[in-house]
């Protein structure tokens, strides 16, 4: 079923970037200071992937969340962790920054996600899921469950005050829904690309007998965000109800969904492909 009208993403303002000069993705990249181990990850199908270095394999307190790919082909990812436990408020999210051109195992850093205190010229850790992360252009889309999305400009990167690295938040991309309508849960995204248009792909992950949506945006070639309208909200493509439980990422491929399902702990997941309401 499609019904693009119930839900929607308005764009919020712009924030002021601090004056604090900006090292960006590249003084990040020149000053790594981790390093992860080539594995096999287990599947039939499964290509060659790599585990993050002891510390951050076993801790307790931040959770990987999503990844994406530089979008210019070069062998960088992006990841997103947030914190967990008592002093969650305190670490907030971060992403880390990988650099897979390195045979011994890829090389890495953190970064961490903040957001600006009003009035005060201050900023505070991002208290959100990171759930999912989509790169275009200059922007970094995090995924923030009903809230909508949070944008980050990945060239913002700047020295903390506290020593490493932190990465503004530029804008944000509120969840608008109408009034009746069950709110569109924001827990992953990806970014199609097609000839015919660029878009962005974004889903729910929901327990059986919850939501489980999909949604596609047209994407602005030239200010790299959701096509909007003057007021600024951007009114989907189509939304599809009624998708996989459980869902934990989608994107799509010369117009062919591929969307992962989470079965529970230990249990296997599912990769299904096709189009919506046929998968």
């Amino acid at each position: 079923a499609m019904s693009p009208a119930p839900h929607r993403l308005v764009a919020g303002r712009v924030r002021r970037v601090s004056r604090r000069p900006s090292v960006g993705l590249s003084g990040v990249l020149a000053r790594l200071d981790r390093r992860g181990r080539w594995v096999q990850p287990p599947g039939d199908a499964a290509l060659p992937g790599f585990t993050w270095d002891e510390d951050d394999g076993l801790s307790p307190r931040w959770y990987p969340q999503g990844i994406t790919a530089a979008p210019g082909g070069e062998p960088v990812l992006l990841t997103s962790w947030y914190a967990r436990g008592f002093m969650r408020w305190w670490h907030g999210a971060r992403i880390s920054v990988v650099d897979l051109g390195d045979d011994d195992g890829p090389r890495y850093r953190h970064v961490r996600l903040v957001r600006p205190v009003r009035g005060l010229g201050l900023r505070r850790p991002a208290w959100i899921h990171a759930g999912g992360l989509a790169w275009y252009g200059p922007h970094l889309f995090v995924a923030c469950g009903r809230e909508g999305l949070r944008v980050f400009r990945v060239d913002d990167v700047r020295r903390g005050l506290l020593g490493g690295f932190v990465l503004p938040e530029s804008t944000a991309l509120a969840s608008e829904n109408d009034e009746g309508s069950v709110p569109f849960t924001y827990s992953f995204v990806s970014v199609e690309r097609d000839a015919d248009g660029d878009r962005l792909v974004a889903g729910e992950y929901g327990r059986a007998g919850g939501s489980h949506r999909l949604v596609r945006y047209a994407l602005d070639p030239s200010t790299h965000l959701p096509v909007a309208d003057t007021y600024g909200v951007s009114v989907p493509l189509e939304v599809h109800e009624d998708q996989a439980p459980r869902m934990q990422g989608a994107t799509v491929v010369d117009g062919t969904w591929f969307v992962t399902a989470s079965s529970g702990e230990d249990n296997p997941g599912d990769l299904w492909v096709g189009t919506p309401g046929l998968l």
